[in-house]
């Protein structure tokens, strides 16, 4: 059997201690350089695959220094700090001599403690009532995944008549792949640009930071196998070429699986 292509994309080789190698895949394209989930991905893989890892993902946020091109490149990932129960990671991505990507983790060990959930997720139809959009993708990425929209779908008419922020869209991996921490993180980009969403304009934008809180362990998105999520992203506020992009995303049964809150960068 194959290997998903999200596996394919986010494959490491270790070349030395806290070094690995990878490569670009074509099937995870953007307009420039790879979507940036999958390579947010790839970073968090570096210390899931790392050997001395203590615990589970917590918390990941990559700073994009730039995009990377086709072909090559080197992570390096190491513990910077060790404690009796968490660790704290620092990673970095080079391309051709330069770096590409910068990040830090948190990982733990979780502990049963008092729980629980205030944020609930959107009551909307579900993903078999909505049904399949029939749309051409506009990168090659997009077609990774199966994104049906209860809310704010990429806008049709770009007349500068936009009214909110705000999109509502269950999702997956296309084909359908179980849950883990890395489709995860990439799952928590397939938000478009919020300022599209406002200003119904199609202006360049692009992740200069994200952030991933994890909120569930390996067990718990092992439950979830390969079924549907829903996400729901929104603003606070655009302002002098920057704006944030903060987002949920639950299980279908209602679990919040993470938050994630993004700065991103346009033009006019």
């Amino acid at each position: 059997m194959n290997p998903h292509a999200l596996d394919q994309a986010i494959a490491l080789h270790a070349t030395a201690p806290n070094r690995y190698t990878g490569r670009t895949d074509p099937a995870y394209a953007n307009m420039v350089g790879p979507f940036g989930g999958v390579t947010a991905a790839t970073a968090l893989n570096a210390i899931l695959l790392h050997p001395d890892r203590l615990g589970e993902p917590v918390a990941l946020t990559v700073n994009f220094c730039a995009a990377l091109a086709d072909g090559d490149f080197e992570v390096e990932a190491q513990a910077v700090r060790t404690n009796r129960s968490t660790q704290h990671w620092a990673v970095s991505i080079e391309q051709g001599g330069e770096t590409a990507l910068t990040a830090t983790a948190l990982t733990a060990t979780r502990r049963e403690t008092w729980s629980k959930q205030e944020v609930r997720a959107p009551q909307v139809l579900s993903p078999a009532g909505l049904g399949k959009p029939q749309v051409v993708a506009p990168v090659e990425w997009v077609k990774r995944y199966d994104l049906r929209f209860a809310e704010g779908p990429i806008p049709r008419v770009w007349d500068g008549d936009g009214e909110n922020s705000r999109t509502t869209v269950w999702m997956r991996d296309e084909p359908p792949r179980p849950l883990d921490f890395a489709s995860l993180t990439a799952l928590c980009d397939v938000f478009y640009p919020r300022v599209w969403r406002r200003r119904a304009t199609r202006v360049p934008a692009g992740t200069v930071s994200m952030t991933v809180y994890f909120h569930a362990g390996s067990a718990e998105l092992a439950a979830v196998g390969d079924n549907w999520l829903i996400g729901q992203a929104e603003s606070s506020a655009f302002r002098n070429g920057y704006f944030d992009q903060r987002a949920q995303v639950w299980s279908q049964a209602g679990s919040l699986l993470a938050t994630t809150h993004q700065v991103v960068y346009y033009k006019e």
